[in-house]
Parts: structure tokens; C-alpha cells; sequence
């Protein structure tokens, strides 16, 4: 066969494998966003909502020693392994082989007849007759190299490669959850501080009422029912100091755990400065960073990629086999040059043709994947946008609560002073004392409630963000 005949014949094949070649994919329509007019946002980084020093010591320590982090490194590991072994597919193997064996040719074989003749010839020497029993000696490199035609291998590198930043940026997802969980539980200890520290300065005020009370009752100007009354409420506000010790024990161990290590007393500030209002409309630039889009934009660049490679399947592929050492019949002839120098090389052009049904159910696999991952994809664009501009509102909003509530607050504790004034004078009764006090613990109790809601929806605008 001649080299125009071998290349007719070659093109024949791929020309028979194409034909069954399975249509590209075709994806749906993407989601569009909305054009803004403002896609600014005047919060960058948690370094401008995490200021506290304390929260940053806790949060380098989680980044370090979260055990759900450690082990997401573990898997980037893993992804970065499968990136290596997809770039060196491409690669030639190559093995040292050695390898001896022996055969027994029968004398109505043509190799038995054949070395039979061979040994009678008078061109060949004592150590060139073959022996009746033929061993094989081979020391030597052995290769195999499959070449990429059709781009299969790089389709599958290119998978590999997009798993691989997705696995970064997955772990970037979780650190970004670790993040905004340690920041959560920190800003929810010193709102459990604040509030425990007005339950006791209440029931510093609350124990002054008993005892004047008290004095007014031994003096005839109080009844027993009003000693009672106040000793009611001090004891409730007593009883729900406690309650609030059990909270900040149980969220210190929950964030201690988090940060992977024993209990330990977490040190923490007295207040928090509240942050300036956060304007600005839903950052495109911004929703598409978010790691989770990031992760399943690489999923579906993957599942493309098989595709690719799944299509790539059904053509001819070519592979070369070369080799090249010492071979001998002899193991005393072994190494002996160049006599016992031997080198080969041989290619095989293989098409499918009973094993279609495989790839096309491996295809259909690849298919069903991408599909699914690009669903993903548009889900993760739609759950962000819809996470940004629920945080962004709620910021504004408990902005403007918090503010309302402040000037209630002072409010209502002016009006404590004037109860409590007017009861020393006999204009007003015990129970208009009692329910000063009641509301003004109350809505000190709201203002705290209503402050740690601020910053609940900034950690939520920090993770809607994706960390940015």
C-alpha cells in the first residue's frame, strides 16, 4: 500500500467516525442582569466592616485553624493532583523494561522450521544458531504515546484546569462562610454583654426601688402590695441576667469550636462603633465575582470540556509505540554492541465501531452534567442578586430603626426620672414607677436587639458579596 492509498484510507475511517459525530451542545439563554444606574458600593472588603481588633485576631486564627478550611485545602490538593495527571497526558510514556522469557517452536511451525534452516547456513557463526529452546532477553525503554488529533486530551486538561480553580474557588466560598459565622457570633457577644450589662444596671435601679419602697411602707405611705410589686419585677430581671449568662457560655463555646479548639474565654470590646449608612445600587462586577458564581461558571466550563472530549471519543485515535534496548536470544550476547542493539517502532490507528453505544451514553452522561451545572450557574446569579439586594436593604432599614429606637430610649428614660420624682411626691403611684421601668428595659433591650441587626445585615452584605 502505497502513502496515497495509507492517507485515503486514514481519511476514509476518520470520515466514517465523523459522521456519527453527536451534535454540540446548545445552551439555553443566560439570565440578564438589570442595568443600574449606580453599580458602585461604598463598602470594599471586611477590613471596612470587621474593624475591631479583637475580631480580627479571631478571624486570622479560624482562617488558620478551622478544621472545614484544612480540609478544603485538602481537596484543592487533590484537584491540583488530576490538573497534573491531565497536563501530562499528552506526554510520551516511557518505561525501563527488563524482561526474559523462552519459547519452544514446534518443527511443523514456521518459526521451527525456519530457525532449523537458519542453523544450517554457512553465513552465520556458532553464536548466531538459534537454540532449540528460544529464550529472549530485553533491556531496553518501551513507549507509548497516544497522539492528540482531535484536541481530546486538551479538552480534558482543560476540564481538569477549570475544577481546579473551582475547587479555589470553593474554598474561597467557605472562607468567606467562616468569616461572616466567626463575625456573626462575635457581634452577638457584645450585643449579650450590652444587654447584660443594662439588666444589672436595672436591677441596680430596680434594688434602690425596693428599698424605697420599703422606707415608704414603714412611714405608712406604701402598702405591702407595692413592696411586692417591685420585689416581682427585680426578681424577674434578676432571673433573666441569667438567662443571658447561659447565652454568652453556650455562643463562646459554639465560636470557640469553630475556631478548632477547646473552650477558651474569648476577649472581646465593650461596644462597637455602628458604621456609617452603605449606598449604593447591586454591583454587577461584583455579583459575578461572588465565589459561588465563580465555582459553577468553572463547573460548566468543565462539563464543556467533556463534552468536547466525549465528542473527540468517537474519531480514529492514533498512537505510536516505539522502543529501543538490547535484545538476545543469548544472556551472554546481551550487551554486546552493536550486534545486540535492537529499536522499533509501531503505530495503530483505532476507530470505534462495536463500542459506540458506550460513548454515546458516555457523551449523554457528559451532556446531562453540563446542563445541569449551567442550570447551577444561573440559579447562583439569580440566589446573589436577590442576596444583595435583600442585605443592602436591610442594612438601610435597621439603620433607620436603630436611630428611631435611640431617641426612644432617651425618651422613656426621662421618663423613669419623672415617675420616679413624682412618686416621692405622691403624684404618682407605684404602678406608673413599675411600668417606666419595665418599658425603659424594654426598649434599652430593643435598642441593643435592633444595633445587632445592623450588623447582622453588613455580615450578610459581606457574604452576598462574596467576601468583597
Amino acid at each position: 500500500m502505497n502513502k496515497i492509498s495509507r492517507g485515503l484510507f486514514v481519511l476514509t475511517i476518520a470520515g466514517i467516525s465523523a459522521c456519527s459525530l453527536p451534535k454540540p451542545l446548545t445552551l439555553p439563554e443566560t439570565v440578564a442582569l438589570p442595568v443600574t444606574q449606580k453599580d458602585t458600593l461604598s463598602l470594599s472588603g471586611f477590613s471596612q466592616i470587621f474593624r475591631d481588633p479583637h475580631l480580627r485576631s479571631l478571624i486570622d486564627t479560624a482562617l488558620v485553624r478551622n478544621n472545614d478550611l484544612l480540609a478544603a485545602a485538602q481537596r484543592i490538593q487533590a484537584a491540583q493532583a488530576n490538573l497534573l495527571m491531565a497536563r501530562s497526558a499528552w506526554q510520551p510514556s516511557v518505561d525501563l523494561a527488563v524482561s526474559a522469557g523462552v519459547e519452544k517452536y514446534g518443527d511443523y511451525t514456521m518459526n521451527g522450521v525456519g530457525n532449523f534452516d537458519t542453523n544450517l547456513s554457512p553465513n552465520i557463526n556458532k553464536d548466531q544458531r538459534i537454540p532449540d529452546k528460544v529464550p529472549d532477553y530485553f533491556v531496553g525503554l518501551r513507549s507509548s504515546w497516544e497522539i492528540d488529533l482531535w484536541g481530546k486530551l486538551k479538552s480534558r486538561k482543560k476540564a481538569a484546569y477549570a475544577r481546579f480553580l473551582a475547587s479555589r474557588e470553593g474554598q474561597r466560598l467557605l472562607k468567606t462562610q467562616v468569616v461572616a459565622g466567626i463575625s456573626s457570633m462575635y457581634y452577638e457577644l457584645v450585643a449579650l454583654d450590652q444587654e447584660l450589662a443594662i439588666i444589672r444596671r436595672n436591677i441596680t435601679l430596680q434594688e434602690s426601688a425596693v428599698a424605697t419602697v420599703n422606707i415608704q411602707k414603714a412611714g405608712g405611705r406604701a402598702t405591702e402590695l407595692a413592696v411586692q410589686q417591685f420585689t416581682a419585677q427585680l426578681l424577674s430581671t434578676q432571673a433573666l441576667a441569667f438567662q443571658v449568662k447561659q447565652e454568652i457560655t453556650m455562643l463562646e463555646n459554639q465560636l470557640n469550636a469553630s475556631l478548632g479548639r477547646l473552650p477558651t474565654p474569648i476577649t472581646r470590646s465593650v461596644t462597637t462603633v455602628l458604621l456609617d449608612a452603605v449606598n449604593g445600587g447591586i454591583p454587577a462586577s461584583l455579583l459575578l465575582q461572588r465565589p459561588d458564581v465563580r465555582q459553577a461558571e468553572l463547573e460548566l466550563l468543565a462539563g464543556k470540556a467533556d463534552i468536547e472530549a466525549a465528542r473527540a471519543s468517537f474519531l480514529p485515535s492514533l498512537t505510536l509505540t516505539p522502543y529501543a534496548g538490547f535484545n538476545a536470544f543469548k544472556a551472554g550476547l546481551l550487551f554486546q554492541t552493536p550486534a545486540s542493539l535492537a529499536w522499533g517502532l509501531a503505530g495503530g490507528l483505532t476507530a470505534p465501531v462495536f463500542n459506540k453505544r458506550q460513548l454515546k451514553a458516555q457523551f449523554n452522561i457528559s451532556t446531562a452534567g453540563t446542563m445541569t451545572a449551567f442550570y447551577n450557574w444561573q440559579q447562583s446569579i439569580i440566589n446573589g442578586y436577590q442576596e444583595i439586594a435583600t442585605a443592602l436593604s436591610k442594612v438601610e432599614n435597621q439603620q433607620q430603626a436603630y436611630q428611631l429606637k435611640n431617641k426612644e430610649v432617651t425618651v422613656l428614660q426621662g421618663a423613669v426620672a419623672t415617675a420616679n420624682t413624682l412618686f416621692s411626691t405622691g403624684y404618682a403611684s407605684y404602678l406608673e414607677v413599675i411600668t417606666a421601668q419595665k418599658s425603659v428595659l424594654e426598649a434599652e433591650l430593643a435598642l441593643i436587639t435592633s444595633r445587632r441587626e445592623v450588623y447582622r445585615g453588613l455580615v450578610s452584605l459581606y457574604r452576598a458579596l462574596g467576601g468583597g
